[in-house]
């Protein structure tokens, strides 16, 4: 297990000399003790990526991609261990974190073909003794900023693209989950990618690490996933610089069931959505709107399901959902609960904490809210927690308009089976990402990102890797 700053090929200790504890959120035992990397270590990376830039975006995109490769077979290879390491610092069931490993290495291998398709133009000139080109080149160092809740996918969304575009990259990993990256920081040298193409520094001091990022002309661009509180300190700072960034916000995902939906597919997609990572998912269904003439029933066999889920330590057989992240989720979750309890919903199942032997007591049974309204804090707010409340709809319009009713925009959720009403609710809805019938839309070939306060930018696709591309306008007067 490696636990040390990666800068330049190498793991280093922090400058400082000092560490923190990962502890597993379900049993409160320390994981490891790692480097608390903070702005010195940060410069001395994002100078390494510096240096390694000229070297690494002169190289055929054929020779990125072999690297890009190799690291992916290597995931793959090690994907029982990722897969432990990740359930250890985030409570992840192990199950969930396996698929994990292999949806990251899948970025992996994505970005490795596409960036051999980074394409430039001609563009037909005005003047016969013209030739006018755009060129797309690498924009520099790209720095990354990845959160807890997949700390291993994460990763590799970010470093894909950038990595085969020809741009090196500097990564500062959660606090709560710095393991997983390092471990794929060790994976990459073992694949043989050059030094200072790939950095990883770990810290505390989340602040003074970005501060590194922005205080320099060597940083191209920055990618953030995470709050949007965050999100906004991060683009005032960029116009320092005038720093390209890409930011995956939060989010509060309607999930919309019309009266003529598969009800089964309906339960078993709301059961895939909401209760992944203990609903600690930015695109996890938040708010349940079903239609009145489908309501009864689907709150039903919805709350059957709900309440034979196995609540445990993520590393132990057959755990469906693990601990919230900590003390502060936990609260958050239950003060959601709380609230719609007080102005008139009820529990048909849940709604208090579930007891683990052995374990903390940041687990919560998963819930669902009946009877909620607008004005209750989890329709409202994002809960970020095993919390699943519906609300009765009468209309389409009613469905859009309450959908609709929020500052966020990453993903939106439709079942039915009309074909004109799916045409008009993929334009209608204000979200980046609109699955129908499928709770589960993310894939590594398609655009990941919000509208709206949840965020700028896109990854994956080939949308994802023109996020780290220069153009580059050539006049050539040939005669």
């Amino acid at each position: 297990m490696h636990t040390a700053c990666f800068v330049d090929g190498a793991f280093v200790p922090a400058r400082s000399g000092r560490t923190f504890a990962v502890r597993n959120p379900a049993t409160d035992a320390e994981v490891a003790q790692v480097a608390d990397g903070w702005l010195d270590d940060a410069r001395a990376a994002v100078e390494a990526a510096a240096r390694a830039f000229p070297a690494w975006k002169s190289i055929a995109a054929i020779e990125r991609a072999r690297h890009l490769r190799r690291l992916a077979e290597l995931m793959h290879r090690d994907a029982e261990r990722l897969a432990d390491l990740c359930s250890q610092e985030c409570g992840k069931p192990l199950a969930e974190a396996r698929t994990e490993v292999a949806y990251a290495a899948s970025f992996l291998e994505w970005y490795a073909e596409e960036g051999k398709r980074v394409y430039g133009e001609t563009i037909p000139a005005s003047d016969q003794a013209k030739r006018l080109l755009v060129l797309r080149r690498p924009c520099g160092v790209a720095a990354a900023i990845t959160p807890w809740n997949f700390p291993i996918a994460m990763v590799t969304r970010k470093m894909g693209p950038a990595l085969a575009a020809g741009c090196t990259q500097v990564v500062k990993p959660a606090e709560q989950t710095p393991l997983s990256a390092l471990a794929i920081a060790a994976l990459a040298a073992e694949a043989g990618l050059p030094a200072g193409v790939l950095n990883v520094v770990p810290g505390l001091d989340a602040a003074s690490i970005s501060d590194a990022f922005f205080d320099t002309l060597h940083v191209r661009h920055v990618s953030f996933t995470g709050s949007t509180e965050v999100g906004r300190i991060l683009l005032r700072r960029s116009a320092e610089q005038v720093v390209r960034v890409s930011l995956e916000l939060g989010g509060h995902a309607p999930f919309i069931v019309f009266d003529d939906a598969d009800l089964d597919a309906a339960v078993a997609g709301a059961m895939a959505s909401k209760f992944r990572n203990a609903g600690q998912t930015c695109v996890c269904a938040n708010r349940f709107l079903v239609q009145r003439g489908i309501h009864d029933a689907f709150v039903e066999r919805f709350t059957a399901a709900v309440a034979a889920l196995k609540v445990g330590d993520g590393r132990a057989d057959g755990t469906q959902v693990g601990p919230l992240i900590d003390d502060a989720g936990l609260r958050k979750a239950e003060a959601h609960v709380a609230d719609a309890l007080a102005r008139g919903a009820r529990a048909t199942t849940g709604g208090t904490r579930a007891r683990v032997e052995g374990c903390t007591d940041r687990f919560m049974r998963p819930t669902v809210l009946t009877g909620v309204t607008p004005a209750m804090t989890c329709f409202r707010e994002e809960t970020f927690g095993p919390v699943a409340p519906v609300c009765a709809f009468d209309s389409e319009g009613d469905a859009l308009r309450l959908a609709n009713d929020t500052p966020y925009g990453l993903a939106a959720y439709v079942f039915t089976k009309d074909g004109a009403r799916i045409v008009r609710m993929s334009e209608e809805l204000q979200y980046g990402i609109v699955g129908i019938n499928d709770a589960l839309p993310a894939t590594a070939q398609a655009p990941f990102g919000g509208v709206k306060h949840s965020g700028l930018g896109r990854e994956g696709g080939r949308q994802g890797i023109e996020e780290y591309l220069d153009l580059r306008y050539v006049s050539w007067r040939v005669g």
